[in-house]
């Protein structure tokens, strides 16, 4: 079965940097997009940015543009978003996903919670002021 699991997160200053990681099995890793998802407690589940499978399209929220950068290594199956200038306000559990069939990932728009059909546990990030 497809399973994701997040790692890297943690409890980091504000104006500081963190790298996330998520880690895939269960597919044929390089024909699926992928996307990172954060939820803030009280709050809707947000799409960050997500990447192709040959990783020649990325796609970020605005929120995050300039600050956060996501990559892939398809020999180990993983993941990265590269987070930095974090801020108090993106304290929240961090989640990777696998898009659904014919998902694609246009660099004009976030990813869309509905076109995501496998989500690891997630990851809390903590920034403190």
């Amino acid at each position: 079965q497809v399973q994701l699991v997040e790692s890297g997160g943690g409890l980091v200053q504000s104006g500081g940097s963190l790298r996330l990681s998520c880690t895939v099995s269960g597919l044929t890793f390089q024909w699926w997009v992928i996307a990172w998802f954060r939820q803030a407690p009280g709050k809707e589940r947000e799409g960050i940015s997500c990447i192709t499978g040959t990783a020649n399209t990325t796609s970020y929220s605005p929120s995050v543009t300039g600050r956060f950068a996501i990559s892939r290594d398809n020999t180990r199956n993983t993941v990265y978003l590269q987070m930095s200038s974090l801020k108090p306000e993106e304290t929240a559990m961090y989640y990777c996903a696998r898009g659904a069939t014919y998902t694609a990932c246009p660099n004009w728009k976030p990813p869309s919670i509905v076109d995501y059909d496998h989500f690891g546990r997630g990851i809390q990030v903590t920034v403190s002021s």
